[in-house]
């Protein structure tokens, strides 16, 4: 078996198929999941790239052989595939997913029992290595096959996290997405004016890009949120686990804005509760969560770190700024839709426009995620570090350097050969200036 290893990411599997993977792998990932797992049961979903199909087809094959059942769920959203395995107690689950990448690429998101990711860390490199050495478990009997029709239990569990609602407008764009088959099932009961913007599946993405985290791909939505006088706009990304939001002016909403936002929502139904955010949120999300009574905390960036981290601390909710919202209620996993009725809920309950909630959040000045191709990422850290002795620093992930007017995050990204640096100050001269000089050693 051989194959480009460098499809063997972070959190996931992902490659231009044909290219640097085939439909062959599936079916030896297959084998070597179950292997690793011992699994009895794996779900199965899927997006709707051409690649799927034949994916799906290889894929299920190794399990069956393998000796596990496949439970068939169909083309999905990857939260539809999370509930699968977490509401109906399967002991593993893939997703055949590229999310937001091109048409030619796919991919696979592995997770065991309750929906808990497998990654670098806890079994994606077992599963490579059972792949490349062929050491695969022996199996006495084949595995069976059936099919699974989730969407009436999957929206019903949807719109329980949905306390009050009231009448209002709201534009989804789904980008040609998987979230044109899970928005309007959701949306058809609520008393909510839904405006569709590229509902349409087609994953070769004809109008824009499927990931919201890129702003020029939210310039429609911005448009039509204003055009139709809506209360809420809303991005979903080719897979639906990713979110961004736009105001009733058009102007987007930051993401950690969005985590103080649904933070305060969760305490007030669970006071004293724990929830995290990623270090490269804003001071403003500690502090909203602390005046709002709860215990805040810090994590690394990375959907495998932030969920283990919320079990193991009991947190309910968690937040990262790449547009990613975690709920302990929801098997500990992202969803896009489950924060959309969380949005939903507290414009029923404020009875404010978005932008009035937001305005006290924009407390201090930040720098956005800005990108450097560095050659050797130890040593840019190791450098930055020396430089600011003596201020607080942090290795949570990467280094962060924290001073009463600023600080600043340097990271190296896990899917890329880039070091991301996010800044935050109270002044925009503090943020000027710091920016400045981390980008020049940065360079230097």
């Amino acid at each position: 078996m051989r194959f480009d290893e460098s499809i063997f990411k972070a959190y996931d599997i992902r490659g231009i198929y044909g290219k640097q993977f085939d439909a062959k792998l599936a079916y030896w990932l297959g084998r070597a999941f179950v292997t690793f797992l011992e699994c009895k049961s794996v779900a199965i979903g899927r997006d709707s790239r051409p690649s799927s199909e034949p994916i799906f087809k290889e894929l299920s094959r190794g399990i069956l052989d393998q000796g596990a059942n496949v439970v068939e769920i169909g083309q999905c959203t990857t939260p539809m595939l999370y509930f699968s395995v977490g509401n109906y107690k399967y002991d593993a689950g893939i997703m055949i997913t590229a999310s937001h990448n091109p048409a030619e690429y796919n991919g696979f998101k592995l997770v065991k029992k309750g929906a808990v990711p497998i990654g670098e860390n806890n079994g994606m490199q077992n599963i490579k290595g059972i792949m490349l050495e062929e050491k695969f478990s022996d199996s006495k009997a084949r595995g069976q096959l059936e099919k699974k029709i989730i969407m009436n239990d999957y929206c019903a569990h949807v719109l329980s996290k949905l306390s009050t609602v009231r009448e209002m407008t709201v534009v989804v764009d789904t980008a040609n997405g998987m979230g044109g088959l899970e928005v309007p099932k959701v949306f058809e009961s609520l008393p909510i004016k839904l405006i569709p913007l590229y509902f349409d599946i087609d994953m070769t993405f004809p109008n824009h890009e499927a990931n919201p985290l890129k702003f020029e791909t939210l310039k429609a939505l911005q448009q039509r949120v204003v055009k139709e006088k809506a209360q809420l706009g809303v991005a979903l990304d080719g897979d639906c686990d990713r979110v961004f939001f736009v105001d009733e002016k058009g102007d987007i909403v930051p993401a950690d804005f969005i985590t103080a936002l649904v933070a305060e929502i969760y305490l007030k139904h669970n006071p004293g509760a724990k929830i995290l955010y990623d270090l490269r949120s804003s001071w403003i999300v500690k502090e909203t969560i602390e005046k709002n009574g709860g215990v805040p905390g810090m994590c690394r960036v990375g959907h495998a770190f932030i969920k283990q981290q919320m079990r193991d601390q009991h947190a309910v909710f968690a937040g990262e700024l790449s547009g990613h919202f975690y709920f302990a209620d929801n098997f500990y996993t992202e969803s896009g839709i489950i924060t959309t009725m969380k949005i939903i809920e507290l414009l029923a309950i404020e009875r404010k426009p978005l932008s009035e909630l937001v305005a006290p959040l924009k407390k201090y000045f930040q720098s956005g995620e800005i990108n450097f191709t560095v050659k050797n990422s130890k040593a840019v850290i190791a450098k930055l570090e020396n430089e600011f002795k003596g201020k607080t620093i942090s290795h949570l992930d990467g280094l962060k350097v924290d001073n009463q007017d600023w600080w600043f995050n340097v990271r190296p990204s896990n899917t890329e050969p880039l070091m991301r640096l996010n800044a935050e100050a109270k002044t925009q001269k503090s943020l000027d200036e710091i920016k400045t000089k981390v980008e020049a050693l940065i360079r230097g």
